[in-house]
């Protein structure tokens, strides 16, 4: 039985922008379909900047909206890696995974100065660039590796989602990204950058698309489905550390 998590939504939130309100649904969707309480809780980007440990204290997955620039990078930077190193489940959506790539090419990839060109036009290295084309509102197709997790999510190999972005990875760091441990393991029509994941962790996974767009109530948005349930299954690993440490302690 699944133990109802707790979600920190990290992102600028507004009400204006239809895919954070998308992400609310997602999340209802989800909860609804698992019969499970889900509680998130969105925190913005300079809260967490100021406070990574006490604003993510608790927390059982992290999900890291779109929305960039963001008005801390440093925030968004911040709980990428507290989810990356403390084996937290964590989604990147959008600017979500254009800085989960950002975060693991400056602090494990050996990439100190990786940075994204809409925040930083003049970037020396310029991780993050400019889409050749714009994908604002566009769907497309996504190959999935077919031993990864995200395939073993939706069940098949090829996927159809919804973009809003016009930035993704440059092509330039894509084996430096891989050689360090992170793993492409979507792309599209072009052989681009779409999906990635990080082997060993409970569940790290970025997508350049945002699946909380095609999300129904009558049939939630796998990845958003299996996110909420490694988080879940997150709560329930700790509750049981919790209940055993004063059994632990008296012997």
């Amino acid at each position: 039985m699944l133990t109802a998590p707790r979600i920190a939504v990290v992102g600028d939130h507004d009400l204006t922008m239809y895919t954070h309100l998308a992400i609310d649904e997602a999340l209802r969707h989800v909860s609804a379909a698992r019969h499970l309480p889900v509680e998130w809780t969105w925190i913005g980007t300079t809260q967490v900047a100021a406070a990574p440990d006490a604003m993510l204290s608790g927390i059982d997955g992290v999900w890291l909206a779109p929305g960039s620039p963001y008005a801390s990078m440093d925030g968004a930077l911040a709980a990428i890696r507290f989810a990356r190193e403390r084996q937290i489940p964590f989604l990147g959506v959008c600017g979500g995974f254009q800085h989960a790539l950002i975060e693991y090419a400056r602090n494990v990839a050996g990439i100190p100065e990786a940075d994204h060109t809409e925040s930083t036009p003049n970037a020396p290295v310029a991780l993050i660039a400019p889409l050749t084309c714009s994908m604002f509102g566009e769907a497309g197709s996504i190959f999935l590796d077919p031993t990864c997790r995200t395939a073993a999510i939706y069940g098949r190999w090829r996927v159809v989602e919804q973009y809003h972005c016009q930035y993704g990875l440059n092509p330039d760091f894509r084996a430096a990204l891989e050689s360090a441990g992170l793993h492409v393991v979507g792309e599209d029509d072009h052989a681009d950058a779409r999906v990635v994941e990080l082997p060993g962790h409970p569940f790290f996974i970025a997508t350049l698309f945002q699946p909380q767009l095609t999300s129904t109530i009558e049939s939630p948005a796998p990845l958003v489905r299996g996110f909420v349930d490694a988080a879940a299954h997150h709560r329930a690993a700790r509750d049981t550390v919790e209940r055993l440490e004063p059994v632990n302690a008296k012997a």
